[in-house]
């Protein structure tokens, strides 16, 4: 479900509400490839999305809670050729941060991979949502 859309010629933004299965990470990936098909965003930095927002929309649902709608929040800001993508949730034990790598590991890869791929990326906890953001394509606007 697209809960907010907003654009310019060559920028925008979607904010997507996905159930909290694993079933959201093909979901997310084919809506975002969708998004970004028309886009002036490189296609390197395209794929490279995808691959962060499924790592992100995965790690959401085995180490966070649903959203108090029972949903995992996605966001995207297009802005070519950047884009800053959050996945929130309704927060976990734990803040989320890179496991140490070990060669044998079956699982702990994800926010490796995320720190690998995007530009910057960071947590944000508040009032029990967790909100995990990454820039890709060029640093975030977050500290303009």
């Amino acid at each position: 479900m697209t809960e907010s859309d907003s654009s310019t010629a060559d920028s925008w933004v979607r904010t997507q509400r996905l159930a909290f299965t694993t079933d959201s990470v093909p979901e997310v990936r084919r809506v975002l490839r969708t998004d970004l098909a028309e886009s002036l965003v490189p296609e390197d930095v395209r794929e490279e999305t995808e691959t962060v927002v499924s790592e992100l929309v995965a790690n959401a649902i085995l180490h966070g809670r649903p959203l108090p709608d029972g949903t995992i929040r996605v966001h995207w800001k297009v802005r070519p050729p950047r884009i800053e993508v959050e996945v929130s949730d309704g927060g976990g034990e734990r803040s989320p941060q890179p496991k140490p790598q070990t060669p044998w590991a079956n699982s702990g890869r994800g926010l490796r991979i995320v720190r690998a791929l995007a530009h910057e990326w960071g947590v944000n906890d508040d009032d029990g949502r967790t909100t995990v953001w990454a820039a890709m394509g060029g640093p975030s606007r977050r500290r303009v």
